[in-house]
């Protein structure tokens, strides 16, 4: 109960200080928040219609208290109300979202697969294996998401013509963004398995293993694997939020629905409740998948379900 309580705890802080941030943050944007909500700066609005805004909308009042309104309003989980679109914010993310998981979860799916092929592939009895796997990894980790994305639409779009530069439905149209996403990841996931996995080779449990007349692939696949698995496990859940950042880019170069574009579009315009809101929701997607990244890292690891045990045990003597 108490671990439980502190988790809680720490969830409410740090949405509170994401909601504060990006609440700060949205307050420095050049420009009239009055004439965001008519429109933009081409709306040509007189003075009485934009001091007629401010007074709807509270623009006019002190920032604290506008800050005191946003955390009330968020607290009843009311996110207002689009100030560009003139639709609720949370029906504008639920519109949305579905597409940026997608793509997301796509991603670091294909990630795993390419970070284990190559763990595995460069950890073999080979010094020109291990040296082009670790330069594949470092290449990866290093290139940026929207180089990657272009290099991708002009190699396999532009000039071989197999699939299409921009995101369209299907599964041709989810490839060259999954890849976009998935390239860098890979390489920084490869990196951590490939040191776990050379180091599990050499740990007792793989030599008892091999002792007892395994094979050297059931020792790799079974027991050296699921060791070297564990430090990408215990960071996929920020792999994860690290994706959706990333989707913002990804998104907007394959014209590609989903929060990555509603969220630069608001911030363009100064759409102060799509921003929050996107942000908020982004960062309680970040903290669910830390608690379901912590479970499988204990599924996955037995010394600490074993820890957890004796903490239990002694809880209760």
């Amino acid at each position: 109960m108490r671990r439980l309580a502190l988790r809680a705890l720490g969830t409410v802080f740090v949405l509170w200080a994401v909601v504060t941030l990006t609440f700060l943050g949205t307050q420095a944007i050049p420009g009239d928040r009055a004439e965001a909500v008519l429109g933009g700066p081409g709306s040509r609005s007189t003075a009485a219609q934009l001091a007629q805004i401010r007074a709807q909308y509270g623009f006019d009042r002190p920032l604290w208290v506008r800050y005191l309104d946003e955390l009330r309003h968020l607290a009843q989980g009311d996110l207002g109300v689009s100030y560009a679109l003139k639709t609720p914010v949370t029906t504008l993310i639920g519109q949305t979202i579905g597409g940026t998981l997608t793509l997301a979860a796509l991603s670091l799916a294909v990630a795993w697969v390419i970070a284990v092929a190559v763990a595995l592939a460069s950890t073999r009895d080979s010094r020109i294996g291990a040296a082009l796997g670790s330069l594949l990894e470092i290449t990866a980790v290093a290139v940026p998401h929207f180089w990657l994305g272009s290099m991708l639409i002009l190699v396999f779009s532009v000039g071989l013509g197999w699939l299409p530069p921009i995101s369209t439905p299907g599964v041709s149209g989810m490839v060259l963004p999954v890849l976009s996403l998935a390239l860098p990841l890979a390489g920084f996931l490869g990196q951590l398995m490939r040191e776990s996995f050379l180091a599990a080779l050499d740990a007792p449990f793989t030599l008892s293993a091999r002792a007892r007349g395994e094979s050297e692939t059931r020792v790799r696949l079974v027991h050296a694997l699921r060791h070297a698995a564990l430090p990408a496990i215990s960071l996929s859940g920020w792999a994860f939020g690290s994706l959706i950042s990333g989707a913002v880019v990804v998104e907007t170069l394959f014209s590609r629905p989903g929060l990555g574009r509603a969220l630069l579009s608001a911030v363009l315009a100064g759409d102060s409740p799509v921003i929050i809101g996107v942000v908020l929701v982004v960062a309680t997607v970040y903290l669910v998948l830390t608690f379901v990244t912590e479970a499988a890292d204990r599924l996955a690891d037995p010394r600490l379900r074993a820890a957890s045990g004796h903490r239990a045990g002694a809880s209760a003597w």
